[in-house]
């Protein structure tokens, strides 16, 4: 009870000594309050980001591998993957044929650039996506409106489409998209369906697709000089070890690549870009850790000579205590806990105005960025508890190391000095 009601009293003179010079504590307390805020809005923003790259992992497909001539990260020279030999259709039927493990592999060429009509209203830059019927098997199948095409009208090479996302919105701002009629390269095609929104602020192109049987997209734009990109479902993110490495050993038979070369293909996968997002991740940390050192050693010296001048002002106050028996321990940590209690409050101070930030910065995006609002969508409208725990554990160590010097000061004066001060 003793140390509970001494703890009791440090507390309560530490808050007096802050409300009797609110301007003096609030400038003491300053450099914390940027640190702490800064730490919080990265921590924030790296929320955001970890929401972005969940949502394009979903893109991708946790248990999906993509064989591509092309790195998607952009991790290898686009020199060397220019030249190497396109992936044929070929090859992709034979890795089907073979693949025991894998659930699904599906084969897709890519036309670039594609112009889609409606009436009056055009859309340019999309990707035409030739894939069979399978393909409705993959993230790219989950249709907010009307069905996939089956496998009866891709061997008919049925002109039958699905529409990305951002195609529908674009031609069809009313929805009712399906059974309308398209013109697509001087051809007509019937829309069946309409892909459920899957792009992200980094991955929007996603929603510029249009997907029309394989056999259709051979008949029309051919397949002679155009490299395949193939999918393989591994139906489990348990089995994805096991489909990768019968996947590469596959393809390497399959394209006759010798034991001591590399592969001369690629594989995609979210494992890929995992590593990539770290890279960013540490960027920022290390922006982030950067300024906001150099804010905490402000804030520190701040408090510490703030400390100091209140241990100087309080000599007397502090020859009485120990004349009267006061421990040491009761003096320095009656400083400490003035220290700790500025820092805390500036930490208060930083989430209560960061969490009105991050509430304005979203209301702004969304009235005056109507176009870009959606990126809001991924960063919370509030400041986890993770995040209000982290910033007042920190603040609280901050405040320790700032009046740890002047504390000890003030615990080792000697009473009969202390008492003669002015």
């Amino acid at each position: 009870m003793k140390i509970l009601f001494e703890i009791f009293e440090n507390l309560k003179m530490s808050f007096e000594s802050i409300i009797a010079s609110p301007l003096r504590s609030f400038l003491a307390s300053l450099g914390v309050m940027v640190g702490i805020s800064i730490v919080i809005l990265m921590g924030w923003l790296l929320d955001g980001l970890d929401n972005s790259f969940q949502k394009t992992f979903e893109i991708i497909g946790a248990d999906m591998i993509y064989v591509d001539k092309w790195d998607w990260t952009g991790g290898k020279s686009w020199k060397l993957l220019r030249n190497r030999k396109n992936l044929t259709l070929e090859q992709a039927l034979k890795l089907k044929e073979n693949h025991t493990s894998a659930e699904r592999v599906i084969p897709n060429f890519n036309q670039w650039g594609g112009t889609v009509q409606f009436e009056k209203e055009t859309i340019e830059g999309i990707s035409v996506v030739g894939a069979p019927s399978e393909n409705q098997h993959t993230p790219a199948g989950d249709l907010i409106e009307g069905r996939y095409y089956t496998e009866f009208e891709d061997n008919q090479a049925e002109q039958v489409l699905v529409i990305g996302y951002n195609v529908y919105k674009a031609l069809f701002p009313n929805g009712k998209a399906v059974g309308e009629i398209v013109k697509m390269n001087n051809r007509k095609y019937e829309i069946i369906g309409v892909v459920r929104k899957r792009g992200t602020f980094m991955f929007d192109f996603i929603d510029n697709q249009v997907f029309i049987p394989i056999n259709n997209f051979i008949k029309v734009y051919g397949n002679k000089s155009r490299s395949v990109n193939i999918g393989v479902k591994a139906g489990s993110k348990e089995k994805l070890d096991e489909v990768r490495t019968e996947t590469i050993g596959l393809m390497r038979t399959i394209r006759n690549v010798k034991p001591e070369a590399e592969n001369d293909f690629s594989i995609n996968e979210t494992k890929v870009f995992e590593e990539s997002i770290a890279k960013i991740r540490s960027i920022i940390w290390l922006a982030g850790i950067g300024l906001t050192m150099l804010s905490f050693v402000v804030g520190i010296i701040g408090i510490m000579n703030i400390m100091f001048v209140s241990v100087t002002e309080r000599t007397k106050e502090i020859g009485i205590r120990k004349s009267m028996g006061a421990k040491k321990r009761s003096i320095w940590s009656q400083f400490l806990f003035e220290s700790s209690a500025l820092t805390f409050g500036g930490a208060l101070i930083s989430i209560v105005v960061c969490s009105g930030l991050i509430y304005v910065a979203r209301i702004a995006v969304i009235k005056f960025f109507p176009d870009i609002s959606e990126v809001v969508e991924y960063f919370p409208p509030y400041l986890s508890l993770q995040l209000v725990i982290i910033a007042s554990s920190v603040s609280i160590v901050l405040g320790i190391f700032a009046g740890l010097i002047p504390a000890i000061r003030a615990s080792n004066l000697d009473p009969v000095n202390a008492l003669r001060a002015d």
